[in-house]
């Protein structure tokens, strides 16, 4: 069986310039990043209206067992381009950190990929550096800024702005700076973040303009003063700086999938600490080029598809036409309570155990979203007849059709049958709401989310946080949305309680706002902004044989 690098690396890649034709772009519309990438231009979509429709891909809780969520979408919008249809698949751009971690890339798998692969999951158009350069550069100058004098004032201990960098290194998370004397800073306790964690990775991602951005990495938070007041990267006057380095990263990516489908992909916020999609940018100019437009967003639907859809859908005004909603018997079972090692066997009373976790998905996004959505099922060789035939019975007794997905295998053509339901489905008028409003405070909203989402019956606040949210409040930023930090491997914020956990209560520990990207980051559990690399992390397989590298995946 050919990996998937291998598979990327036979593809007859067309040059970009043939897949910016597609989309009816000419030349100066685009910027050449060697032969198979380039970047739009903001003149190339001036005139245009979004007349495109936009289809979320979520998926169940993860597990071990993988959904195959990337791989769908991209095996989707190939699916859609074989039924005629003008579609393109706007995702968000890899991290270093889990490429060389445990994770993998994120540029899809098998026959459903989008490439040049190699070049995606690396260095790509270089965003993700601009990233970290604009944000270790605002912490530089508020080092210095306390080193000559601290004229605003600022508590070196009431500093939430970290550094950052691309890569799996937990030696980051926690440490002190600024020694070796006078002349060598001012001590202080600092730590790092990996560069999807940034902020700035999220105002990229959320900003509709050069103009938003600088006034949206203006609105930073990067401390507080001795009088208990938010201090901003515009008080340093920083912003003009860091919006000279995301001057380019801010243009949407355009590359192709195996079967010369365009995609965008562009951006990538964490799931957890941010909103986990790709940005509004690449979003919006898909809508204006494509007819159909397939995106996704991180982690699970409890994570992922509620802060598309309350966070990047309200900031951006996007209409959501369909949802798809991807898992696996697999995965089901491990949710019903199998070990990955059991998996191989046809385990019907697991597999009735762990299919809660589907149906909370599904009535979510239609009950609480409104959004009309089809099942993406994987398959897998090992998956009986009997077992696809209970997912099907269960999501119908929903009014829910299931789709089986063979995109990996058989790319565009193993993703027919959904392309025909999710056109079925677009055409299908929804009442799209949010899950909360914005008018709500910020306890209201946390436990709208933890109630009609989770499935939890409350929320338990300790001392610190209740004092966060009061103070954030009082501060202006009540009317923000929240961006709820927990596990991705459950409902609850405990990842040992698998399928749709009851009567659990969520405990919020600490609330931070995200000024410039415009929520209030709330924290549970135990969130790692900093991973941290496996005992065999797949760095070890990687290599470059003869000029070509090997090992990705």
């Amino acid at each position: 069986m050919k990996t998937d690098i291998e598979i990327a690396q036979e593809a007859n890649i067309l040059p970009i310039g043939e897949i910016a034709r597609k989309l009816g772009l000419s030349e100066e519309d685009i910027s050449y990043y060697g032969k198979y990438k380039a970047k739009l231009e903001p003149s190339a979509l001036e005139g245009r209206e979004e007349k495109g429709k936009l289809i979320l891909v979520t998926a169940i809780t993860p597990t071990p067992a993988g959904e195959g969520k990337t791989t769908t979408t991209i095996g989707l919008a190939d699916g859609l381009s074989r039924l005629g249809k003008r579609a393109v698949a706007a995702i968000r751009e890899p991290s270093l950190g889990p490429v060389f971690g445990i994770k993998g890339g994120a540029a899809g798998g098998g026959y459903a990929q989008v490439v040049p692969m190699e070049e995606i999951n690396l260095h790509f158009t270089g965003d993700f550096h601009a990233v970290g350069a604009a944000n270790n550069l605002l912490a530089a100058m508020l080092d210095n800024h306390i080193f000559q004098g601290n004229e605003l004032k600022i508590d070196v201990e009431r500093i939430p702005w970290h550094r950052c960098v691309d890569m799996n290194d937990r030696q980051l998370r926690y440490l002190e700076d600024g020694l070796g004397g006078p002349k060598s800073g001012v001590p202080r306790r600092d730590s790092f973040d990996i560069t999807v964690a940034s902020e700035v990775m999220a105002i990229l991602c959320l900003a509709t303009s050069l103009e938003d951005l600088k006034a949206r990495l203006a609105r930073i938070v990067v401390a507080y003063n001795t009088d208990g007041n938010p201090v901003t990267a515009g008080d340093l006057k920083a912003a003009g700086a860091m919006c000279a380095l995301l001057l380019d990263a801010i243009k949407p990516n355009l590359v192709q999938t195996l079967e010369g489908t365009p995609a965008l992909v562009h951006g990538g916020p964490f799931a957890n600490i941010a909103h986990g999609c790709n940005s509004v940018a690449a979003t919006r100019a898909a809508l204006k080029l494509g007819e159909y437009v397939v995106t996704e967003a991180g982690f699970g639907a409890d994570l992922g598809a509620e802060k598309f859809l309350d966070i990047k859908c309200r900031m951006a005004g996007l209409q959501p036409a369909a949802v798809v909603l991807v898992a696996t018997v697999r995965a089901l079972k491990m949710h019903g309570g199998l070990q990955k090692s059991e998996l191989g066997r046809e385990d019907l009373p697991a597999l009735e155990r762990g299919l809660p976790n589907l149906l909370r998905h599904l009535s979510n996004i239609r009950e609480v979203y409104g959004l009309p959505a089809v099942v993406a099922l994987n398959r897998f060789p090992q998956d009986t007849d009997a077992e696809i035939d209970l997912v099907i019975k269960s999501c119908r007794a929903l009014g829910v059709n299931v789709k089986l997905s063979t995109v990996w295998a058989e790319g565009g053509r193993g993703g027919i049958a959904l392309a025909e339901e999710v056109v079925r489905l677009c055409e299908t008028p929804n009442a799209f709401h949010f899950c909360y409003g914005l008018e709500q405070t910020l306890k209201e909203k946390i436990h709208a989310v933890v109630t009609k989402i989770y499935g939890g019956m409350g929320v338990v606040y300790t001392p610190e946080a209740e004092e966060e949210l009061k103070k954030l409040e009082a501060l202006g930023y009540g009317n923000l949305p929240v961006c709820i930090a927990k596990t991705q491997y459950s409902f609850s914020d405990d990842p040992t309680k698998l399928g749709a956990p009851e009567g659990f209560e969520v405990t919020v520990r600490s609330a931070k706002v995200s000024a410039g990207a415009g929520f209030v980051v709330v924290l549970t559990g135990n969130i790692m902004t900093m991973p941290g690399l496996p005992k065999r992390p797949a760095a070890e397989n990687i290599d470059v044989v003869d000029g070509k590298i090997k090992g990705l995946f």
